[in-house]
């Protein structure tokens, strides 16, 4: 009987080994795994302008050098990153979101579109900056600008927050802008009403003010 219980414990505890060491052979293949979703684009200077469509979540930093990071073999997916002209665009339809973060030594316009999200990855600082969020697009910006000109369109969402000498806002009547931790010299805000149909771009208006 004492042969039997001890053959039993002794199968119980190699069953037990072979699941511990199965579970952290998993955990580290899958950390593998999303270290090598990462994909770094090679090639990307000068960007001075960001578009990003689709289902994308954006971070934005300064840096001495402009880079492009993916978290995502987004070659295989409905994705595309690309810098063309000093513009980088981002777009993917994917259910999750495309996460890109983009470091820029002289970023001076962003337009979001769609549910898209773009973020600062700490205070971004720019001499001029323009900020255009359309559809359901969304920004939480920390900015330390000269002059700063930021459009929230159609129904997106803004918080910003920081220092802005000069500041223009246009606002469209179904969008949401949270700007109480935003410092400026001077600040001129516009409300807008709702369009039949989409404008180009509402920083055109500014433009004219």
């Amino acid at each position: 009987m004492k042969t039997i219980l001890s053959t039993i414990a002794t199968i119980l505890l190699i069953v037990s080994s072979l699941s511990s060491n199965t579970f952290a052979a998993n955990k580290k293949a899958n950390k593998t795994a999303e270290v090598a979703a990462t994909t770094l684009l090679e090639n990307v200077s000068n960007i001075n302008k960001i578009e990003v469509h689709g289902n994308v979540q954006l971070y934005v930093t300064n840096g001495l050098n402009d880079k492009v990071k993916v978290y995502d073999n987004y070659y295989n997916q409905n994705a595309l990153v690309q810098e063309q002209d000093g513009v980088l665009r981002i777009s993917s339809y994917k259910n999750e979101k495309l996460v890109v973060w983009v470091t820029v030594a002289d970023l001076k316009s962003l337009s979001a579109f769609d549910n898209a999200s773009v973020e600062s990855f700490g205070k971004f600082s720019a001499l001029d900056f323009n900020l255009s969020l359309n559809n359901n697009a969304v920004a939480n910006f920390d900015m330390d600008c000269i002059e700063a000109k930021i459009a929230v369109n159609d129904s997106a969402k803004a918080n910003i927050s920081g220092n802005a000498a000069q500041t223009s806002l246009v606002v469209n009547q179904s969008a949401t802008l949270n700007a109480t931790k935003l410092v400026a010299d001077n600040i001129t805000t516009k409300r807008v009403q709702p369009q039949a149909k989409p404008v180009a771009s509402v920083l055109d208006q500014l433009a004219y003010n």
